[in-house]
């Protein structure tokens, strides 16, 4: 798979077939997303992964510090990619992003490609989160990082002009952030994208006989495991903890993407449909025989192109560009 990447790199693009992505997504979950290895092997066995997924040309990467929180700020395309090299305000409109992981691996890195397509297709600089990881720093410590990031940021531009956005476990962050700034009576930001998001700590995802056995990327015990390192199972329940749980009237509008085949499914559904009765403006795709998290691979599988114009669209317009 890493083979494959590389060669994308070079040509700039390249489409592999569903069944080929499926297969190394599957190798992925197998031999990194693993309860039994050490959380520091895990992430190490994801970074050099990610290292290898490829960027659009003329992609600049900058390394910033917002509210003492280390970050990525990802330009391509028309992005603004001189001023924010240069360490200058973030002009106009900003993707915020936390990557995914369970709370206990990942990095910017593992969002960087799709990153830097999103800033490619919306013309915006995209700011992926290093927030701190369990089981080193349970909650809240990525929720304090979060709203670190988010004060940081709102010095330079206002929270209208700022979509939120999160993978999986970073999902469930990205939303618990504008709920946290929702009950604190702040200024919401002009919406929120989540990718396959992991919403409920406690579900019990070994009953989804469907999505359990198709999804080649998540196992339900991995999972747990993420759980139990984050939070102790006594605060799973805590809305900031897991979002599903809130109430959800005040939201700016969402953007939900996930696969038919992922074991989290189940979290954007129930997402989408509550919302949306809570009155909030909901935007939900399920994309059929797709595995968990494949909106991060832009370039190289059609379907995650599709959610990335989806994901594009969807800045434009909550910005009113």
């Amino acid at each position: 798979m890493t083979g494959l990447r590389a060669r994308a790199r070079r040509a700039g693009e390249l489409r592999l077939p569903p069944a080929l992505m499926r297969l190394g997504a599957g190798q992925l979950g197998r031999r990194v997303l693993d309860p039994d290895l050490p959380w520091e092997t895990q992430r190490q066995r994801l970074d050099r992964i990610a290292r290898s997924s490829p960027l659009p040309r003329g992609t600049t990467v900058t390394r910033r510090e917002l509210g003492g929180v280390p970050a990525e700020v990802v330009a391509a395309g028309r992005a603004p990619a001189e001023a924010v090299a240069a360490g200058r305000a973030l002009a106009g409109r900003t993707v915020v992003h936390f990557h995914g992981g369970g709370y206990c691996v990942g990095s910017a890195g593992t969002a960087r490609a799709w990153a830097a397509h999103l800033s490619a297709r919306a013309a915006c600089p995209v700011v992926v989160a290093e927030y701190r990881l369990a089981p080193e720093h349970p909650h809240p410590a990525a929720l304090d990082d979060a709203r670190a990031v988010m004060r940081a940021l709102l010095d330079d531009v206002a929270p209208g002009s700022v979509v939120v956005s999160g993978d999986s476990a970073g999902g469930g962050l990205a939303l618990a952030l504008v709920l946290a700034r929702r009950d604190a009576g702040q200024e919401p930001p002009a919406g929120c994208i989540l990718l396959s998001p992991w919403l409920d700590l406690g579900a019990d995802r070994y009953s989804l006989a469907g999505p359990a056995g198709r999804d080649v990327l998540l196992r339900p015990r991995w999972l747990q495991a993420c759980a139990t390192a984050y939070a102790d199972p006594a605060r799973w329940a805590d809305p900031l903890v897991s979002p599903l749980l809130a109430a959800l009237a005040g939201l700016p509008p969402l953007l939900i993407q996930a696969g038919s085949d992922e074991l989290l499914a189940p979290d954007a559904e129930r997402l989408a449909a509550s919302a949306s009765a809570a009155g909030v403006d909901v935007t939900y795709t399920r994309w059929p025989r797709m595995w968990h998290d494949f909106a991060l691979q832009p370039g190289l599988l059609a379907a995650a192109d599709s959610a990335l114009a989806q994901a594009a669209w969807f800045v434009d317009t909550v910005t009113g560009a």
